[in-house]
């Protein structure tokens, strides 16, 4: 019964999340009530409800498919809606039965594996790969730590190529002044203030390992228009530039990433000071803190584990 480790990329712009969901449908005579979501975004219809498309449903009917299991896949961050991810991580385990022509055992290897799995995944899901671990192995309990990164456009121009991966924002931010702020995250603090009203945790004690904020060359349009190098105009437009915020951590609390990038583009306005990060966070207060970004500047990178 070999237990297998995936390491999924996934560009989350048309998933509902990474979990599998399959809500009651709403009452359609009720103007107030929430829409049923686009075609596009469902796996199927039946009546009364919607299976909404997730990066989990997704895969695990992949992996069904393909050795002829009914498997439970289990996965080890919930990634939210549009939230993109490099590193995410599942497992399964398989029940090889010759005589049945079911399950993958290990002798036909997990290259294999990968390359049937990718076969039969649409073009905005891929296993990166895959490896036997031990019959005990869990993707959340056993997870030491995780990375994210939160990409920002800085452009009076809208990103095109990559929009759905950036988040734009027609601001001038101060880099040096959100990296002083960034050093006050790492460590173990109460991150209430950093965290959603719901998110669900006994505890909102965590411990930031690390967090930094990079600058990255922003891509250039075709032709070269609308960068707006060299110094801000008088109009006051100032030149194209990326910021990459990347942070590590022991576990995260629902939104707590996209509040903490929205609190460092506080502080790069200059609406947040960057000594000021120490009091929000002792006081616990969420209305202190910056806004939550949208998902698209979102990704998961990695995921690490012990022995």
């Amino acid at each position: 019964m070999p237990r297998y480790k995936l390491t999924v990329a996934y560009d989350g712009t048309d998933f509902h999340g990474w979990q599998k969901q399959e809500p009651v449908a709403p009452d359609l005579s009720d103007p107030a009530a929430p829409k049923l979501p686009d075609a596009h975004e469902t796996l199927e219809h039946r009546p009364g409800r919607v299976a909404l498309r997730t990066v989990q449903h997704v895969l695990e009917q992949a992996v069904r498919e393909t050795i002829r299991e009914p498997i439970i896949l289990t996965g080890a961050s919930r990634t939210d809606s549009g939230v993109h991810a490099m590193g995410q991580v599942a497992a399964f385990t398989s029940e090889p039965d010759a005589d049945k022509g079911v399950g993958w055992p290990e002798t036909r290897g997990c290259d294999s594996l990968v390359r049937a799995l990718n076969a039969r995944l649409p073009d905005d899901l891929l296993v990166r790969a895959a490896e036997v671990v031990g019959d005990a192995f869990n993707p959340i309990g056993d997870c030491v730590s995780k990375g994210y990164s939160y990409t920002l456009h800085l452009s009076q121009q809208r990103p095109l190529w990559d929009r759905r991966t950036v988040f734009h924002t027609w601001h001038e931010l101060d880099l040096q002044r959100m990296r002083r702020a960034a050093k006050h995250l790492i460590g173990e603090h109460d991150f209430a203030a950093l965290a959603a009203a719901n998110h669900g945790r006994q505890t909102t004690v965590r411990t930031i390992f690390d967090c930094s904020v990079t600058e990255l060359s922003p891509p250039l349009p075709p032709g070269g228009e609308g960068r707006g190098e060299g110094a801000p105009s008088s109009s006051g437009v100032f030149p194209a530039r990326r910021l990459r915020i990347d942070v590590s951590g022991n576990g995260f609390l629902y939104n707590m990433v996209r509040i903490l990038a929205g609190t460092l583009q506080e502080v790069g306005r200059g609406r947040i000071d960057p000594n000021r990060i120490p009091a929000i966070l002792e006081s616990k207060d969420r209305t202190g803190a910056g806004p939550t970004l949208p998902p698209e500047g979102l990704r998961l990178e990695w995921i690490r584990y012990g022995e």
